[in-house]
């Protein structure tokens, strides 16, 4: 017997779910390791400002801050593109291998993204801080 929808209502539904019981699982291992990410990402900062102490105490304004934030902002949308990976890994493997293997795509990701972050500190904003 068919519903009202037609014949492929019922499988278009079950792929419905399916998506999202894949968002929801992405979701629940990706968003509890972004503040460990963003705690990692702000040790780089801090690290840079205080070793490099003399040289980015003018940098300290309001200024800098808003431009921080959106840097930050940035890191956190780059973040997010791991959902876009995620999908497209979900679709090609099986559940019990991927689980596996979030860990490694979130720590190699993490390490790119300091490896950014300190290219982009030490080639883009500290020859550019203006000493007093």
């Amino acid at each position: 017997m068919e519903n009202a929808e037609g014949p492929s209502a019922g499988s278009d539904n079950s792929v419905q779910a399916s998506s999202w019981k894949g968002l929801r699982d992405a979701a629940r291992f990706w968003e509890p390791r972004r503040p460990l990410y963003n705690l990692l990402l702000f040790a780089v900062v801090v690290l840079w400002v205080v070793k490099t102490w003399p040289h980015f105490r003018s940098a300290m304004t309001l200024e800098s801050l808003g431009i921080m934030t959106v840097l930050a902002l940035l890191a956190n949308v780059c973040y997010s593109a791991a959902y876009l990976a995620e999908m497209l890994i979900q679709n090609a493997t099986s559940s019990a291998s991927w689980n596996k293997q979030r860990w490694v795509v979130w720590v190699v990701g993490t390490l790119l993204a300091i490896l950014f972050e300190n290219y982009w500190i030490a080639d883009e904003i500290y020859p550019f801080v203006q000493h007093p």
